[in-house]
């Protein structure tokens, strides 16, 4: 990447990191409070919600976003176009769910789904409104502006959604939550973008972005749908009440798996694509990239399976007791993410959107078999069996992927094993030191202490190169932005 291109990701990357991990922490901070005035089985009735949120999402985007990003030469009619073609699916879905929540009730029996589904739903159409907003502060690498707009959609939101919960809303505190949360993400969206729509459509500009886009779109479909199978499988098969336990436990994970990928995912994507004509640049650029974001997930996931016992009594309490069991599995699970994702963000890059769609096809048919596991045997087999379907996906994508910038699967492990192996050493002291008799408080900060000072180590004695480029490269942008002076 030239320099001012390189300057601007790590510029992107640090405020999308400060935004993950600060909208993040709110999330969670406020999570642990409702988590503690709220039931399982209150929880587990949004997570049913979620999943048709998260699924009706991927059609309202219909991979316009994704295209108008990838390109390189875009102009005010592809806003245009793409930002009343958005709106309007989100119409005809806010639609669609709001007549689907009686039959959503009547699968998952439960009666209390259809005023909820209801509520819910219009989240669908807030997000649509400022869908284009984002998309060009991604596209210009401002991760700045998002996150000032996240942080106060997400302390707007905590205290609405724990006030809520004070006064006795029960479950409609988390819906509140989540309204206002997307609610204030949208109206600033609106205040600080420098773009605003005008009453234009193309449909030449439509056809141009949806020739790329409608494949993106099914892909993510069917992995928001599978994604989401989980959830459908235990909510209908098992309780609410255990779905809202492994919600709780998969809300854990998440902070360092999907997060972090997420992170990287929305920086290297618009970077990796102006560079997308130079092979070696563009390998040693995405090798760099997979090594730094692995070494970081495999210490922290690792970590997290380690000490969850002591963590999710510290946090959540003694009634969320079967997220302790189900979290460790999870963490392996979600290992194997951050390396599924960022190989399919090269094959977009790359502009393989057909390739792109025929492995997630081809994945998804694998991914039954958990979820048959699920239906037939138990919650346990369909984790453990999601496991080896994590493997299976990522050496999938890696192979083609790897195809692309000459970068193969044998060359991806050899890069990433000394990390692995060093995470997972520290992970295997962590659980030992969760052995000690004390309370749960002081046990997590043990632990927490061991892990930090341990991995710091270890990464020290082993010279590792990517901690070593980490703090090279966040040193002087710390220093930039609180104005330390040596």
């Amino acid at each position: 990447m030239s320099q001012s291109l390189t300057d601007r990701t790590i510029n992107g990357a640090g405020w999308s990191f400060i935004d993950n991990i600060a909208n993040q922490g709110i999330t969670f901070l406020v999570g642990v409070v409702l988590a503690r005035l709220l039931s399982p089985d209150e929880y587990g009735l949004i997570g049913i919600i979620t999943i048709f949120i998260i699924l009706f999402s991927a059609i309202v985007d219909s991979g316009l976003s994704t295209a108008l990003i990838r390109d390189k030469e875009v102009d005010n009619k592809d806003y245009n176009t793409a930002f009343w073609a958005n709106n309007g699916l989100g119409i005809v879905m806010f639609l669609t769910l709001f007549f689907l929540a009686n039959p959503i009730a009547i699968f998952f029996e439960r009666e209390e789904l259809v005023n909820l589904t209801k509520a819910m739903a219009i989240v669908l159409v807030v997000n649509s409104i400022s869908s284009i907003q984002r998309t060009i502060l991604t596209k210009r690498l401002n991760f700045k502006t998002q996150t000032k707009i996240s942080l106060i959609a997400s302390i707007g939101s905590g205290f609405i959604g724990i006030g809520m919960a004070y006064l006795g809303w029960g479950v409609w505190s988390l819906v509140g939550q989540q309204i206002s949360r997307q609610g204030l993400q949208s109206l600033f969206l609106w205040i600080w973008s420098s773009w605003y729509p005008q009453f234009y459509f193309s449909y030449t500009s439509f056809k141009k972005m949806y020739v790329f886009g409608w494949k993106i779109m099914i892909s993510n479909i069917i992995n928001s749908i599978w994604n989401e199978a989980y959830q459908v499988v235990i909510g209908k098969y098992y309780t609410p009440s255990s779905l809202g336990q492994y919600t709780r436990a998969k809300q854990f994970a998440d902070i360092f798996s999907v997060n972090l990928t997420s992170v990287v995912q929305r920086v290297t994507f618009p970077a990796l694509s102006e560079i997308q004509d130079e092979q070696e640049r563009l390998k040693e650029s995405y090798r760099r990239v997979l090594k730094l974001t692995m070494l970081f997930t495999f210490f922290f996931l690792f970590v997290l399976a380690a000490m969850s016992k002591a963590l999710i009594y510290s946090l959540i309490g003694n009634q969320w007791d079967d997220a302790i069991k189900y979290l460790p599995i999870i963490c392996l699970q979600c290992v194997f993410y951050p390396l599924s994702a960022i190989n399919l963000n090269i094959l977009m890059v790359k502009g393989k959107s057909g390739v792109y769609l025929k492995l997630e096809i081809v994945k998804r048919i694998i991914a039954i078999i958990p979820l048959l596991l699920g239906v037939f045997v138990g919650i346990y087999s369909m984790l453990w069996g999601s496991v080896i379907y994590g493997i299976i996906a990522y050496c999938l994508n890696a192979y083609f992927s790897g195809k692309e910038i000459k970068y193969t699967l044998k060359e991806q492990m050899h890069d990433l094993m000394p990390a692995m192996i060093c995470s997972l050493m520290v992970s295997v002291v962590v659980f030992f030191v969760g052995k000690v008799e004390a309370s749960c408080y002081a046990v997590l900060l043990l632990q927490m202490i061991t892990a930090f000072i341990l991995s710091i180590l270890i990464l020290q004695l082993t010279k590792n190169s990517e901690f070593k480029f980490a703090i090279g490269t966040i040193k002087p942008f710390v220093i930039k932005y609180l104005r330390i002076k040596k």
